[in-house]
């Protein structure tokens, strides 16, 4: 009986052993949270290190403000360890001058990695003097993504914050099963491009519990996402959650089984809303629900847009992709504009199996009732229907 025992305890600190985290401190490899020292070599070194280990490994930013001077990339290819935790309790940073990154496209990315789990910790990228140079109309760079991740898997992101990013704060592109939970974003209302968060052809993505303010759309998803949930996401200032700008490219993925619930929007310029260009394309959105959506003061609460142009130079022909299969369930609060409910679809690719169900959105001003407008759009409406349905 005491050799089983011995037995069990010997497998057992091995099993320990074999699953404890191997430890790495950026600021062993020389990073220096004084906000003055380029600590861009100490993180790639860190990194390194743990990707190289044959254990689950962990990076650690202690508190404390650290400056990473250039774009830096985090690649995964070459990784041996089955999985890498980076957990940050300071600041970084990005330079007071703009073009030290304003051309890389992003300042922090990460490419082709498994198992990554990046948590708590702030990026602060320092837009604010790009924004001006955009607004004032001088030839500015356009800027970059603050956190990119492209063509990774098993994603874990949680109670990270990101603070005035040059363009996205986050980029999710060609990933799989990404979850952000307990993220914080926040840029100027007037800040130009800054989306929150922006998805292109993911699939398994999941935003909870987050909240975002900022001076484009607080969520966008482009092309070819799928299989994507939104729950408990606080969205203002900013455009909204929007499914698009879609159909720029002829040959465009489509975007399908998409869900915003329990989601609140404040003061934004949209709601809910989907948006595509006016030209040609083989592009799709299907199973799209919105559902148990609060409106407070949101000028274009609900939105379909097949016209969509934010310029003088708009393409004028009719929008190849199809909307079909579209859900609004309890979608409820305050409108800016007397149009709360705004469908505008065309008659060479008509919007079908649109649903309204419990819809009750009020006009705050003007002593005038909420009203609908449709342009070539089908489907039902049932319960609560306030403003009435044009369907």
């Amino acid at each position: 009986m005491k050799n089983i025992v011995l037995l069990v305890v010997i497998i057992l600190v091995s099993l320990s052993s074999s699953l404890a985290k191997v430890t790495y401190n950026v600021a062993s490899f020389g990073a220096k949270g004084d906000g003055n020292t380029d600590s861009t070599k100490a993180f790639l070194s860190a990194w390194s290190s743990a990707c190289n280990s044959t254990k689950s490994a962990l990076i650690v930013v202690p508190s404390g403000t650290y400056l990473l001077a250039t774009a830096i990339t985090f690649a995964g290819e070459r990784c041996q360890s089955s999985s890498i935790t980076i957990r940050i309790y300071g600041t970084l940073v990005a330079p007071f001058d703009y073009n030290a990154i304003a051309n890389s496209g992003d300042w922090i990315r990460f490419h082709r990695v498994n198992h990554v789990t990046i948590s708590g910790g702030t990026l602060d990228a320092r837009g604010g003097s790009l924004w001006s140079c955009k607004t004032s109309g001088k030839n500015c760079p356009s800027g970059a993504t603050s956190l990119g991740l492209y063509n990774s898997k098993n994603i874990a992101i949680s109670g990270l914050k990101s603070i005035n990013s040059q363009m996205f704060h986050i980029l999710i592109d060609g990933c799989i099963n990404a979850k952000l939970q307990g993220v914080s974003i926040s840029a100027s209302g007037d800040s130009p491009n800054t989306d929150g968060i922006h998805l292109i052809s993911s699939t398994g993505v999941t935003i909870l519990n987050s909240k975002i303010a900022t001076g484009d759309d607080c969520i966008s998803i482009g092309p070819g996402n799928s299989n994507v949930w939104m729950q408990t996401v606080a969205c203002g200032p900013g455009h909204g959650i929007s499914i698009g700008s879609l159909g720029w490219a002829l040959d465009e993925p489509g975007v399908q089984n998409i869900t915003v619930t329990t989601t609140t929007f404040r003061g934004t310029q949209n709601g809910v809303r989907i948006k595509t260009w006016a030209r040609a394309s083989h592009g799709f959105v299907t199973g799209a629900v919105f559902q148990h959506v609060t409106m407070v003061n949101v000028s274009n609460p609900i939105i379909i847009e097949q016209r969509y142009c934010p310029n003088d130079s708009c393409p004028d022909q009719v929008s190849g992709v199809t909307i079909k299969d579209v859900v609004y369930e309890d979608i409820h609060g305050t409108s800016a504009t007397q149009v709360a409910v705004k469908l505008d679809c065309n008659p060479g690719n008509p919007c079908t199996g649109i649903r309204l169900q419990d819809v009750n959105l009020n006009y705050i001003r003007g002593g005038q009732p909420a009203v609908s407008s449709c342009a070539y759009a089908a489907g039902t409406a049932s319960g609560i229907l306030h403003p009435t349905s044009c369907l």
